[in-house]
């Protein structure tokens, strides 16, 4: 993966369409869906379930492939990338935060985040640095050595978004990532989210439904039936 960063956007979305089974059970999950997303942003990508929001963050950060259209990160064309490029765009430029925390449960608050450090071949105290950052930046410095099993669900979020910036990322995508977690909490997160983004200088893509966590966004994309909204229909 040779290019460099992106100069214009850090995101471009071009015509992405996908389709999923074939005759009365076709699922039309993306309709020619393009957009940019700027550099250093946090951007709310907002739908009712089954609108496609989950479909466009996998084919952005090459979990799944598009039908048609071009998916371009950090100046990488995603659509054109082989498995070994694709785990390479998700080791060194995407990162993700999901509901389900997906934190490793014998592990360390600490060890968690380290994980992707390791295996970078990241020295270890370097790693032992940069975690150490990391936990104080989510507000958790003190609950390093505890496992995920004795923290509480904002706090398992909350090491899970360390985890997902270990790597210096370009683009973080939360699928959802208040979802299990009580109001209070959701905008806690939503506010650390929020934060992050002008420390760490990512550009966040977030799925969400919460009026209140919209607000914190810089930006507000609407997806409908796989359509943004502003779309006509072919």
């Amino acid at each position: 993966m040779s290019a460099g960063p992106a100069a214009g956007p850090l995101v471009s979305v071009r015509g992405v369409h996908r389709t999923y089974g074939t005759g009365a059970a076709t699922v039309h999950a993306l309709r020619d869906v393009s957009f940019d997303l700027t550099p250093g942003t946090m951007v709310a990508l907002v739908g009712r379930s089954g609108s496609g929001k989950t479909t466009l963050l996998n084919v952005i950060g090459g979990l799944d492939r598009p039908d048609a259209g071009t998916v371009r990160v950090d100046g990488v064309e995603v659509t054109a990338l082989d498995e070994d490029g694709l785990a390479r765009l998700r080791r060194e430029r995407v990162s993700y935060v999901f509901q389900t925390f997906g934190l490793i449960p014998v592990l360390s608050a600490a060890e968690n985040v380290g994980a992707p450090l390791r295996l970078a071949r990241m020295p270890a105290a370097e790693r032992e640095r940069r975690v150490g950052l990391l936990l104080e930046l989510v507000g958790l410095a003190g609950h390093a050595e505890q496992r995920p099993g004795e923290l509480s669900g904002g706090q398992q979020q909350r090491v899970a978004i360390a985890r997902a910036l270990a790597a210096s990322p370009r683009l973080l995508i939360a699928d959802e990532p208040t979802g299990q977690l009580d109001a209070e909490t959701g905008l806690s997160v939503m506010a650390l989210l929020r934060g992050v983004v002008e420390s760490e200088g990512v550009t966040a893509l977030v799925s969400t439904h919460d009026p209140t966590m919209i607000a914190l966004a810089d930006r507000v994309i609407r997806i409908r039936d796989g359509r943004l909204d502003g779309q006509e229909a072919p």
